[in-house]
């Protein structure tokens, strides 16, 4: 991912997260980010399998696998995650930052019908800018 140039998400894509967790509430509802390079031009969401998801949330993992068998098949990559926050904290917490991967994938977190957006590096998170489009 360029770092000099926003993070893209897809109108579409942006509309789903927030209806994701508006939906969810007061859960927290999860899902994947599928695109290409710099740019979600999809989000899916799937089941939170936490047994404790008004606190935490863990992606479906046979979504997960899914999402990558299509990506290697041709389908979209998956680029990243999206999760919300029911407390109302737009940014990561302490929880967030311990589960991270460190894999440069990117996360999108809703709050207050707001999207915050990072990028999980190898030395940890850093905010990313992003455009709806």
């Amino acid at each position: 991912m360029d770092r000099s140039m926003p993070l893209i998400i897809s109108s579409a894509a942006h509309a789903d997260i927030l209806q994701a967790a508006q939906q969810c509430f007061p859960l927290e509802a999860c899902g994947l980010l599928l695109g290409r390079d710099d740019r979600v031009d999809c989000a899916v969401a799937v089941a939170n399998v936490h047994p404790d998801p008004a606190r935490h949330f863990e992606i479906d993992p046979a979504a997960l696998v899914a999402a990558h068998r299509a990506a290697r098949s041709g389908g979209p990559d998956v680029i990243g995650y999206f999760h919300s926050h029911p407390n109302g904290r737009a940014g990561l917490s302490e929880i967030d930052r311990r589960n991270a991967a460190r894999d440069g994938r990117v996360w999108l977190i809703v709050a207050d019908q707001g999207i915050t957006a990072w990028k999980d590096g190898a030395t940890g998170f850093e905010a990313l800018s992003y455009a709806v489009r």
